[in-house]
């Protein structure tokens, strides 16, 4: 993508993204609203890694200056059916319980993460796909949440302290799922490149069955959009 707009640099931001179908839409809105988009993926012993090699491709396929994937090891503390040796259940998306899908602070790791990288590239924004409306129950997709993230931000690192300051953009975190995917479309995305499966097989492939999957199948038919998802 181009570095200016009408001869102005264009505004950085760094871009959390998982290869799924939010992080996609959120990419796309970002580019749209004209940032110099760095996407980042972090491989955090997830199951469902194929999303990774998912996410390389949506980033150079919608434009983004740079994409970087850095790894860590969350297994290491396990607690969730996407890091343990726990099964992942199949879909209660009208459970009110925390489900066992919750990483034990993932968001908290990956925006830090984002965070020290939006230092170093110089980027003010930082994006994140949090959903509060279809967001299964996760304490850390809550506005609350990325408030105080925000206010972290100001205080943890060295730009903060200078006076520079970072905003955590979440555009999706009131909108339905089939809102988000209308809004994609719109966009133009190949929601097809896309893995939101928490146990997708190693071609990308949806179990059908996981609340991801669910939530992703009741959001096209909600939107009146054709299902592209492969299903294993």
């Amino acid at each position: 993508m181009n570095s200016t707009k009408n001869n102005k640099p264009l505004e950085k931001a760094v871009v959390l993204l998982s290869g799924g179908l939010d992080s996609a839409t959120l990419l796309a809105i970002a580019i749209a609203e004209g940032y110099e988009c760095h996407t980042l993926a972090v491989d955090y012993g997830q199951r469902h890694n194929a999303e990774l090699d998912a996410a390389g491709k949506i980033s150079k396929a919608l434009g983004a200056k740079q994409h970087r994937q850095v790894k860590i090891d969350l297994r290491a503390i396990g607690g969730s059916a996407l890091t343990d040796d726990i099964p992942v259940p199949d879909a209660d998306i009208n459970s009110q319980d925390i489900p066992v899908t919750y990483v034990p602070a993932r968001n908290s790791v990956l925006l830090s993460m984002a965070l020290g990288y939006a230092e170093v590239a110089q980027a003010n924004g930082i994006f994140i796909g949090v959903n509060a409306v279809d967001y299964s129950g996760y304490p850390d997709c809550r506005p609350a949440f990325i408030a105080a993230f925000e206010a972290l931000a100001q205080v943890a690192t060295k730009a903060g302290v200078a006076g520079q300051r970072f905003i955590v953009h979440t555009p999706l975190i009131n909108l339905s799922k089939a809102d988000i995917i209308r809004r994609g479309t719109e966009l133009g995305i190949n929601y097809g490149a896309t893995v939101s499966c928490y146990q997708a097989d190693v071609q990308g492939r949806a179990c059908g069955r996981c609340d991801s999957c669910e939530l992703r199948k009741q959001g096209f038919i909600a939107a009146g959009i054709s299902d592209p998802t492969r299903y294993s």
